[in-house]
């Protein structure tokens, strides 16, 4: 191989001769390179060979970058952090001072930030620490999400007229507020961190999201769109929520189809990371639309 393990070539020099500044800032250790050169050497002699490419210690094999263990997917995850801070930016700044929403698309906003540096740190260096931490950051985002659409769509936001419903937000806090606790709590003490009920998770929320604001665009949804306003009446933006849930389903499957990266750099993880951008960045638009529609105008006045 071409880096050789053994505990006198570790200590053989502080730090080791192989080890640049960024492989240094990014913690990489020698039996950690060894692995990395390992799988690309395993990986170049199966394209010579005509073999098909495999995964070597749970992962394709892709050129690093700066330290960075997936490039692409890092890159990719500082784009979606841009989209939310500008779009959540812009939302803020836009939105009147007193609407209603606002803390919650705040809430919204900074979870999604939190995620998405998570995201970009386990990518640079996948460890037990940084797993956790980009999984349990995703679980608190998409929970976040499903709260604020409940809170939007149910009317449960605090106005004068809007009172009776705001009294069910602390209890609903207080479930999805367990539900998390139990669990990160159920994934950390399991003596094996169970991926499959990471995933079930995440997906039974993701669709609960998806589809209370895929119904938004439905003649009769389950739920009034604006409150005291008949659902005949249809803004211009309705169809959006459909689109860029059906957009985001298709973006979700990339992870269905795994393949081996392109040039070592591109694989279907990362694109679905660049393919949530844009569905980032028309959701934040639709949001402003919904938060400047007339229809809330009477709630400010009346708050």
């Amino acid at each position: 191989m071409a880096q050789q393990c053994h505990p006198a070539t570790i200590a053989s020099s502080h730090p080791p001769k192989w080890q640049t500044l960024a492989l240094r800032l990014t913690r990489w250790s020698c039996e950690d390179d060894c692995k990395y050169q390992c799988s690309h050497e395993m990986t170049t002699k199966a394209l010579a060979e005509n073999r098909r490419r495999e995964q070597y210690y749970g992962k394709w094999a892709f050129w690093r970058f700066c330290g960075m263990q997936e490039p692409a997917s890092v890159f990719f995850s500082l784009l979606n952090l841009y989209v939310h801070i500008q779009g959540g930016r812009k939302l803020q700044r836009q939105t009147p001072p007193r609407h209603a929403m606002k803390p919650y698309y705040l809430a919204f906003t900074l979870s999604n930030v939190n995620l998405w540096i998570w995201s970009a740190v386990f990518h640079t260096r996948d460890m037990p620490l940084t797993e956790k931490l980009d999984y349990f950051s995703a679980a608190f985002a998409m929970l976040c999400g499903l709260f604020y659409t409940i809170v939007r769509l149910f009317h449960l936001y605090n106005t004068p007229r809007t009172a009776a419903r705001h009294r069910m937000m602390r209890p609903l806090a207080a479930l999805f507020s367990l539900l998390f606790l139990v669990h990160v709590s159920y994934l950390t003490l399991l003596p094996r961190f169970d991926y499959g009920w990471n995933m079930k998770v995440n997906v039974a929320v993701g669709l609960a999201y998806n589809s209370l604001w895929m119904a938004y665009s439905l003649p009769y949804p389950p739920y009034t769109r604006f409150l005291g306003v008949s659902n005949t009446y249809r803004p211009r933006f309705v169809y959006v929520p459909l689109l860029l849930g059906m957009s985001m389903i298709a973006a979700v499957s990339l992870e269905i189809f795994d393949f081996p990266p392109w040039g070592r750099v591109i694989d279907a993880h990362s694109l679905w990371h660049l393919a949530t951008v844009p569905i980032v960045l028309f959701w934040y638009r639709f949001l402003l639309h919904d938060a400047l529609e007339a229809s809330w105008k009477e709630a400010d006045k009346s708050s």
